[in-house]
């Protein structure tokens, strides 16, 4: 079985970016925000949202997600349904995916999945190795701006700290460089979780 690692990290970290290096170092790779955004055209996510949070969050039919965390994240109940609906989704479809890759041939490096509220939701028990990416907050910052001050805060409401989240990661990487230095660093890693997988293998 290939290595089935959760990548996570702070708002404007560089997630997204590493989990597109790891593809290029030859790992299958999956974003859960990809597939929350699939969940969201599910004729049942939708009419379920609707019930909870009305017509407004999907007036043509497909959810606005801008809408909707207005609506939902306004409370902690909100918040709360909306996770219980999703979450389990989610993880049904990172099950289905993992199976898929494992199947590959060539098999990959690797399985990462990027997972932005890994401990949140709870879902970091289902990893063999799970890595944080961190950046100094003023970068993290910059990086982050273009989406918007009240989406930000929206999101940071939800997620532990930069540095709860590395507390708990078995990996951790700082992308505080350029790209040929973050893949050297996740290459790294990668060597590291690889090799640990086979002393497993091997006992």
């Amino acid at each position: 079985m290939i290595p089935f690692v959760g990548l996570t990290g702070g708002l404007g970290a560089g997630k997204s970016t590493a989990l597109e290096a790891f593809g290029r170092l030859g790992c299958a790779t999956l974003s859960t925000d990809a597939v929350v955004h699939e969940l969201y055209a599910d004729p049942d996510v939708v009419a379920a949202v609707v019930e909870r949070f009305g017509r407004e969050v999907a007036s043509d039919g497909t959810i606005d997600r801008a809408a909707l965390a207005q609506r939902a994240f306004a409370s902690a109940d909100g918040r709360a349904w909306l996770e219980r609906l999703l979450w389990p989704l989610v993880g049904e479809r990172m099950v289905s995916w993992r199976a898929g890759a494992e199947r590959r041939e060539p098999a990959p490096v690797a399985a990462v999945v990027e997972v932005p509220l890994l401990f949140e939701s709870g879902m970091e028990s289902a990893f063999d190795a799970t890595i944080c990416v961190v950046a100094d907050e003023a970068i993290r910052h910059e990086r982050a701006a273009p989406r918007g001050h009240q989406a930000l805060d929206e999101r940071a409401a939800r997620q532990l700290s930069q540095q709860e989240k590395a507390a708990r990661c078995t990996y951790v990487v700082v992308n505080d460089g350029d790209l040929s230095g973050l893949e050297r660093k996740l290459s790294t890693v990668l060597d590291k979780i690889n090799r640990g997988a086979a002393d497993e293998h091997d006992d």
